[in-house]
């Protein structure tokens, strides 16, 4: 994986390949960005970029006998590990290397959603355990096979709790050459001795034109299409793929003033068969982008109140329900919305049931925004 192939992120590039130029490759280094921002990929074009035969001047050669392998993921020197469902005859990473390999090229930016669903995970838990770690210990204590540079490339050391203890003295004193690339998500679930013993690298989402423009010019959608799916996806291009493989027709802006209608007008009997009938049989993921959606657009709304209009990113109909709604109701009521849309967004994730979940929600929408003062001349949206 080369860097001229993963979205945005120019700033770290530069920076990553001027680590290298200038010989300051700290040996410990944690990649810290959120869900789909490219971290992983970010890594990876690195650890490429460091063996490889031929550097260009801004990143690998793709064509040497190093990057080949990288490019494959087969590189004897460079080892990954990430969460996964042990067992008695599979205690380690590198028995799920090839299901591994084969999420990783298909999607540089997975999530561990996505992670899962390649595992027969049934009711396991994922987890890093102590048997990886010691693995990990005897694989880097050998010499490198060809390259300059042994690379471990850790994806989600979150999961990997008191288990990591095992590993500090490695990485504090690691072998020479050896590199350690830690990927992570929330630096809160990072146990803290790791974090004191890393370099840390931060990688920001990815920006809206930055998504917007690569839809359009390679994945060759229109630019109506684009927008929307890189408001609703907000910088996650995780979630920007499942958008793009959901053929049905997009009626997103539609259902959602439905749905802002029954609750601001407390239409009860409206409310009930919208959540029985409609939102409840959108299917899991289309249910999580719906109120990805939702949440996007009550940012927008806070935007637009504060009058940040610049930073609006809406089109059309939907730009004109921001300006409206915007005036409605109060800044907090809007910041108490998001939370509760989030926190239904999580039950969906966690396989809460969706009728249950939408209706509880809409409820208490009611109470947040139907009993309440409008200013002088607003009206329902």
């Amino acid at each position: 994986m080369r860097f001229q192939d993963i979205i945005g992120h120019q700033g770290i590039k530069e920076h990553l390949v001027g680590t290298v130029r200038h010989n300051r490759v700290s040996h410990a280094q944690l990649f810290l960005g959120p869900e789909g921002s490219g971290s992983l990929a970010l890594a990876v074009a690195y650890a490429q970029f460091i063996n490889c035969e031929n550097k260009l001047e801004n990143d690998s050669c793709g064509q040497c006998a190093s990057c080949r392998k990288y490019e494959k993921l087969i590189h004897p020197d460079l080892h990954f590990s990430y969460p996964f469902y042990p067992t008695k005859d599979a205690p380690v990473a590198t028995d799920f290397i090839e299901e591994w390999r084969k999420a990783l090229l298909a999607n540089p930016y997975l999530n561990f959603t996505y992670w899962r669903d390649q595992l027969e995970a049934g009711n396991k838990q994922a987890n890093i355990p102590i048997k990886e770690a010691h693995d990990i210990i005897k694989k880097l204590s050998l010499k490198a096979f060809e390259a300059e540079y042994k690379v471990l490339i850790m994806w989600l050391p979150d999961y990997l709790d008191k288990e990591g203890n095992a590993l500090l003295k490695l990485i504090e004193e690691p072998p020479a050459k050896t590199l350690f690339l830690l990927v992570a998500e929330n630096q809160d679930k990072i146990i803290n001795t790791i974090i004191s013993r890393t370099q840390l690298v931060k990688v920001n989402k990815l920006s809206h034109t930055e998504m917007k423009n690569y839809l359009i010019e390679e994945k060759k959608i229109d630019t109506t299409r684009a927008n929307e799916i890189a408001f609703i996806a907000d910088g996650n291009m995780q979630e920007a793929f499942q958008l793009l493989h959901q053929n049905e027709e997009n009626k997103t802006f539609d259902l959602l003033i439905r749905w802002f209608r029954c609750v601001v007008t407390d239409s009860g009997g409206q409310l009930i068969t919208l959540c029985e009938e409609e939102l409840s049989k959108l299917g899991r993921e289309n249910q999580k982008s719906f109120l990805l959606y939702a949440i996007n657009i009550m940012r927008q709304i806070i935007l637009m109140q504060q009058g940040l209009k610049d930073l609006v990113f809406l089109q059309q109909e939907e730009l004109a329900f921001v300006e409206k709604f915007s005036g409605l109701f109060q800044f907090e009521q809007f910041q108490e919305a998001i939370d509760m849309l989030e926190k239904a967004h999580y039950g969906i994730e966690r396989n809460g049931n969706p009728k249950i979940l939408f209706l509880d929600l809409s409820l208490q929408l009611i109470l947040l925004f139907k009993y309440q003062t409008f200013p002088k001349g607003a009206q329902y949206i």
